[in-house]
């Protein structure tokens, strides 16, 4: 058991790392050597964790929305807050997650245009990786229905859809325009969910 502890430590230290290094390098001219480098590892060993640095960086991405998905979690879970300020807080944690992870959404940009130029479909791959994403969104939007405190008309998917677009605003922001301040998607969150609320 101590043996699988530790080959998962492991590979969460390598997922870590390995975002240094695709930031300061680019995903194009990162290489397993660089990042084994940064490990302190040799390139052997980081092929026992790894097949590839796609998987690296995949791993680093998926390794996030674990943290975030659990984030979200708890607060659902906390039954003191009101279905709009759950969704609020759930919004602004998933913002916060944008800005705390600068380093690879300024990397994500040129994965998702090399996934372009290798025929592959960038859009599809991340539909799978936030399908999660929308449905705890979904969860918090159909209680504030269920409960009378948003509209009893609202189309759920149009809501996740909108809040979302919040979301690929600020993630568009950090990988493409390189900024840090996310204020002003902040500030866009607030009137969006309010406007669910019944009058």
């Amino acid at each position: 058991m101590a043996i699988v502890v530790e080959h998962d430590k492991r590979r969460h230290d390598i997922l870590e790392r390995s975002l240094d290094v695709f930031a300061t390098e680019g995903y194009e001219d990162t290489t397993f050597q660089k990042i084994a480098d940064s490990c302190g590892i040799t390139r052997t060993t980081l092929y026992i964790y790894f097949d590839n640095k796609k998987e690296i960086f995949v791993g680093s991405l998926k390794q996030i929305l674990i943290a975030m998905e659990l984030d979200l979690k708890a607060i659902i879970e906390d039954e003191t807050l009101s279905a709009h300020d759950a969704l609020s807080k759930m919004v602004n944690l998933i913002i916060d997650y944008c800005e705390q992870n600068l380093k690879l959404f300024n990397v994500l940009h040129s994965y998702l245009l090399g996934l372009k130029k290798a025929n592959e479909n960038p859009q599809k791959k991340i539909h799978r990786r936030i399908i999660r994403l929308r449905h705890l969104l979904s969860t918090v939007i159909i209680r504030g229905i269920d409960s009378g405190e948003f509209k009893s008309d609202l189309n759920v998917h149009s809501v996740v859809e909108l809040i979302y677009i919040l979301v690929e605003s600020s993630i568009f922001r950090i990988a493409v325009l390189e900024s840090k301040d996310l204020s002003e998607v902040r500030k866009a969150v607030a009137p969006a969910i309010d406007g669910l609320l019944k009058n």
